[in-house]
């Protein structure tokens, strides 16, 4: 009798499954594209027998080194209780710097300068992705009027793409696995099928051959890596998306398919064009037979979209931890799942990198002048992964500086050969990344910082709450039922709603509750760590909840869970009280005038807090202040 699978075994196979979409969707749609940009684009390397196993050979061991050295083998084990990703990295390095304010400033500096370059890839890589996909039908018809169609056909499937998110992407999510082993599968055969008509194609296994292309070529050599680090944008999702599925089923999708069927097909690409040069017109869909070039262009858009939905989805989660950590404003978030709490939609998110990722489409026109733009984001991103990760290994991991230096430089080394020969195609598009990361960087810099003046001045005008609750005492107001829930930043001050309350109402309920949230450095807090209770003396208590970065804020729900602390809550007899600034920006203040007023309309723009915690709205008052910054 055949043994049966372990439960064990028949989710890791799930999750491998699933990983082959969520995880793999861009890095495994990059043979659409990577060996035309090198042989023939803005800076084409000439084609010949040494140039074509050198360019393979530095794809190969790009992969080996960036994706399976860098990322399996050692960022993956740097994780923050189980999650992965930039925001992820920052809080557990931020954790580590402890009171050292410089290093607390790099870490929080660097953390910025990634998300911001993963914002630019997540337009990018849609655009780039789709497009280079829908291209394949000048190769599939000689109808010259199809040409003129391509712009218009990609931006329909990005616009249907856009507009599906707010139906999460629980239904079609249970297709991308296995269409994209389908993509695997094919890019695999494809690629072996015209092996076999060339095999001295796999002389490029040798990295000798990298060593000597570099040696031969020079200068045209290191343009080359501009385009051959396409062949690894995606890397970094397999970190992004560790908490989603473990490492063991992500590096089991990518020893197991993946680099297979990477390698195989960007190597048949190679024997392809040394059998044909002119096939760099468009090598990968050139490997197919005629019959199969429309299915696989159908096939090609299909994978496209999956990688593209794995890039926005990664978007709304980077902002939603981002807004937690307190680097961007308030907005709503949709769940789009019962039982995923990780299926978000951010409706502001969604709609504009729609907008931008159109209009790469319509301004750059081709996936090749899109090339142009790609990279810079990638490759920043890698870098801040390099240093934010390296302080994790000497803080957390206890590694000598020898030995974490050592190793950080080999990774660097690659990082910033891939980066600094992307600064090369900034006049040709490379600027269009490092535009989109000013701006995200103002805005969340700004927003930062504004928060803390802001939290600085409602201090600063702020009332001791000790002698406060003593004059209560001694001077006791009308007390009236019920209970009043107080928002308040700062647990050791009087809220400014409670003293307007006082003033105008002449009244304070029986039962007071200062309420302070707190989110926390780490993905998720346990149930049992969430709240911190305190009884003061004439009916004020001061609770503190704290959430993870991850975690969904839903206050109502935890403030009932006071009882098993001794303060029981009843929602519907309980009143929530919300001060409303109305902030007023200043000269020769803490912060440079015009970055206050762009803090005023980020503040003024922001989701309420009533939404963003749940708060019934018919148990909810606003007191307003005005506040100058």
């Amino acid at each position: 009798m055949p043994d049966t699978p372990s439960p064990h075994k028949s989710r890791t196979a799930a999750l491998a499954l699933a990983a082959l979409g969520v995880v793999f969707g861009d890095i495994g749609t990059s043979p659409l594209y990577t060996l035309h940009e090198v042989f023939a684009s803005h800076h084409p390397i000439p084609v010949n027998h040494d140039n074509v196993l050198g360019v393979l050979s530095l794809i190969l061991w790009a992969l080996i080194l960036v994706v399976t050295v860098k990322y399996i083998a050692f960022v993956m084990r740097a994780d923050n209780r189980g999650e992965g990703g930039i925001m992820a990295l920052i809080a557990l390095a931020g954790q580590q710097a402890g009171s050292d304010r410089r290093k607390q400033t790099f870490i929080m500096y660097a953390g910025i300068i990634g998300a911001c370059m993963f914002y630019a890839d997540g337009m990018i890589t849609p655009a780039i992705s789709v497009l280079s996909a829908v291209e394949g039908l000048e190769v599939a018809s000689a109808n010259p009027d199809l040409h003129a169609l391509i712009i218009p056909i990609t931006l329909a499937v990005l616009f249907g793409l856009f507009w599906m998110q707010h139906h999460g992407t629980s239904t079609v999510g249970k297709l991308f696995g296995p269409i994209m082993l389908l993509w695997f599968g094919s890019l695999a055969a494809l690629g072996m099928a015209s092996i076999l008509q060339y095999p001295a194609i796999l002389q490029a296994l040798n990295p000798l051959h990298a060593i000597h292309f570099f040696t031969g070529n020079h200068w045209l050599a290191f343009v080359a890596l501009g385009a051959v680090v396409l062949a690894v944008t995606g890397g970094e999702a397999l970190y992004a998306d560790m908490g989603h599925f473990g490492r063991t089923p992500i590096r089991l999708a990518w020893f197991g398919l993946v680099l297979p069927a990477l390698v195989l097909n960007y190597f048949g690409q190679g024997a392809l064009i040394l059998r044909n040069p002119d096939a760099v017109k468009n090598p990968f869909y050139l490997l197919a037979p005629e019959w199969a070039v429309y299915p696989l262009v159908g096939l090609a858009t299909l994978a496209t979209v999956i990688a593209s939905q794995a890039v926005i989805s990664g978007a709304f989660s980077i902002s939603r931890q981002a807004l937690q950590l307190g680097y961007m404003p308030r907005m709503q978030v949709q769940h789009t799942s019962e039982s995923e709490q990780g299926q978000i939609y951010l409706p502001r998110v969604n709609w504009g990198l729609m907008v931008m990722v159109m209009a790469l489409v319509v301004g750059f026109g081709s996936s090749s002048n899109l090339a142009a733009a790609y990279g810079i984001a990638v490759t920043g991103d890698m870098v801040i992964t390099t240093l934010l990760a390296a302080l994790v290994f000497h803080s957390l991991w206890g590694w000598s500086w020898a030995r974490t230096l050592s190793l950080a430089a080999v990774f660097l080394t690659v990082d910033l050969a891939f980066f600094g020969a992307n600064v090369l195609k900034i006049p040709a598009g490379g600027w269009f990344p490092i535009l989109i990361g000013v701006v995200v960087f103002t805005l969340m810099t700004t927003w930062k910082s504004g928060r803390a003046l802001l939290y600085k001045r409602l201090e600063e005008q702020a009332m001791e709450l000790e002698p406060f609750i003593e004059a209560i005492g001694a001077h006791p107001p009308t007390r009236v039922q019920g209970t009043a829930i107080f928002m308040t930043p700062n647990p050791a001050g009087v809220p400014h709603a409670m003293l307007h309350n006082l003033k105008h109402n002449k009244v304070l309920h029986e039962q007071v509750v200062l309420a302070t949230v707190r989110i926390e450095d780490i993905p998720h807090v346990p149930e049992h760590e969430r709240l911190a209770v305190e009884h003061l003396p004439h009916g004020f208590h001061r609770v503190r909840v704290s959430y993870g970065f991850k975690d969904e804020p839903d206050l109502p729900r935890d403030l009932e869970r006071c009882a098993r602390y001794g303060l029981k809550l009843d929602m519907m007899d309980s009143s929530f009280f919300i001060g409303k600034e109305t902030l007023i920006p200043r000269k020769n203040s803490d912060m440079a005038f015009w970055r206050e007023k762009l803090f005023v309309a980020m503040f003024r723009n922001a989701d309420s807090v009533t939404h963003y915690f749940k708060l019934p709205p018919n148990r909810v008052v606003e007191l307003g202040a005005q506040v100058t910054l």
